[in-house]
């Protein structure tokens, strides 16, 4: 390998063993706490940990052959130094009065090397149970690929459209959001009738987290501001059976008594799926408006959020889809959906556009699966890790 040769990506490289190329980091990284010497190179191969290459192994390897030609070189702590270490003997225990008087005392060292690592410099929680190899490497994972994914997604939630507007994320999350509008057929542009009003509409910016605390997603959802819908025009029924936390908890007890995992799925923009009778007009999205038609108005034929009548049109859509493929609605529970099939049954609970389910066969499973693809669109599933705080 060159001397002066500068480290890049090299992403047309040779790939290499990534536990040995992390171990071998991590080895260097203890020691730049006593060697400031290596600080530098060590944290610039370290950036290529995700997916190194022969380069970048070449590149740690001289690392160690520095090392090697320098052992004398780092930092020395003196002897009585409050760094942190405790030590057996100290300099004031010394006593000479055994010694022969022909034998000169040889001084004794007032500088040493740091043996024990100083909790103030230990990175992470001591106090935290200790877990296996392989759980730790599938931590690494994760915290790869949340640290990846966190450059692309906007840390900050902004309170107002024309701040959104400035940040690239949330224009995509936006953009994301009326797309589903498209894809649904939630609205036709007509021009608002005599004797009518248009409700107006709103954005609302989140930032959907893991049970960790990490942004792993910046949502925008587009709204209809309801409060100013009236009772008998715009909307009439609107009571929709909403899961109890209670029920949950004996869900997840009985799927832990049972021995079954229990899985979660996420509506992409579940009220979109709701029909609605009535005739309602929502003013155009701000910031998005139609530059051709900018005095025209959306006629709603599904329900969006914001609506009186959106999570009971939800509901009733869920509700009778499952009802028309084989599930039978609990008789005390309206959230709960059972189907039975000899000795397994499968359960699924509601909680507005979240579902959680599971079985004590893996495969009904996969087929509630499919058959929630068929209709609907999914925004995140897998093995339930975190719901609703519990």
């Amino acid at each position: 390998m060159e001397t002066h040769k500068q480290i890049t990506a090299d992403l047309e490289g040779e790939d290499v063993d990534v536990h040995l190329y992390r171990s071998m980091i991590g080895s260097l990284m203890y020691l730049t706490a006593s060697r400031p010497d290596i600080m530098f190179p060590v944290c610039l191969c370290a950036r290529f940990q995700v997916k190194p290459k022969q380069s970048h192994l070449q590149a740690v390897k001289r690392i160690f052959r520095y090392l090697r030609g320098q052992p004398r070189l780092g930092l020395w702590y003196p002897w009585m130094s409050t760094f942190g270490c405790k030590t057996s003997i100290l300099a004031a225990d010394l006593n000479d009065s055994n010694l022969d008087v022909g034998i000169n005392e040889e001084p004794s060292h007032q500088t040493r090397t740091q043996k024990n690592h100083p909790p103030e410099l230990v990175i992470g929680d001591i106090s935290s149970p200790m877990i296996t190899r392989n759980q730790s490497r599938l931590q690494e994972l994760q915290d790869q690929q949340h640290t990846i994914l966190s450059c692309f997604l906007s840390q900050i939630e902004p309170k107002k459209v024309h701040d959104a507007m400035k940040d690239s994320s949330w224009i995509e999350a936006m953009q994301e959001e009326l797309l589903q509008f498209k894809l649904q057929e939630v609205w036709d542009l007509v021009e608002l009738p005599k004797g009518h009003r248009a409700i107006g509409t709103k954005w609302i910016f989140r930032n959907k987290k893991d049970e960790r605390g990490i942004v792993i997603r910046n949502k925008a959802r587009l709204v209809a501001q309801g409060y100013t819908q009236e009772e008998g025009i715009d909307y009439e029924e609107v009571f929709a059976p909403v899961a109890r936390v209670e029920a949950i908890r004996l869900f997840l007890a009985y799927a832990s008594y049972m021995k079954f995992k229990v899985y979660q799925m996420d509506v992409k923009s579940a009220f979109l799926y709701g029909t609605i009778d009535e005739e309602v007009y929502v003013c155009q999205p701000p910031g998005f408006e139609n530059p051709s038609y900018p005095d025209r108005v959306y006629k709603l034929k599904k329900a969006l959020y914001g609506l009186h009548q959106a999570p009971r049109a939800w509901y009733d859509t869920l509700s009778t889809y499952l009802l028309e493929n084989g599930f039978e609605r609990g008789i005390i529970d309206k959230t709960l959906f059972i189907k039975r099939s000899k000795k397994d049954i499968p359960l699924v609970q509601i909680y507005v556009d979240d579902i959680i389910f599971g079985s004590t066969k893996d495969q009904m499973c996969r087929d509630f699966e499919k058959l929630m693809h068929k209709s609907f669109k999914m925004s995140s599933m897998g093995e339930l890790t975190f719901f609703l705080g519990l």
